[in-house]
């Protein structure tokens, strides 16, 4: 039988779900979101109790429809970090050298 789910619908999801070698699914239970994310369920769990993750009361042990698991692999883009501030007061080099990063400069002790 043909699956119902259609990817198109769920392209996060069913990449995914591709790279673990998994079929798209209906419902999904918490163990297998656990799965999904390489993750605990205790994580899942933490992640439904602070919101990052919407929970539903579904038939039989069910708790997450396909298109949960892709609302929350939507929102789980990182934002990008704004650059460090490169205010020459602040700067511990002499005029026209380049900073070292900051790996190496913990290294060093500064």
């Amino acid at each position: 039988m043909a699956n119902a789910i259609e990817p198109e619908k769920y392209p996060l999801l069913w990449s995914v779900l591709a790279a673990k070698k998994r079929d798209l699914q209906g419902i999904y239970m918490l163990k297998d979101a656990a799965s999904i994310f390489d993750t605990s369920t205790r994580t899942i769990q933490e992640w439904i109790r602070d919101g990052k993750l919407p929970a539903r009361e579904l038939p039989g042990r069910g708790q997450f429809l396909s298109a949960d698991l892709e609302q929350f692999l939507r929102s789980s883009v990182r934002k990008a970090h704004p650059p460090e501030d490169n205010d020459d007061s602040t700067n511990e080099n002499a005029p026209g050298e380049t900073r070292r990063p900051r790996s190496e400069r913990r290294r060093q002790g500064k």
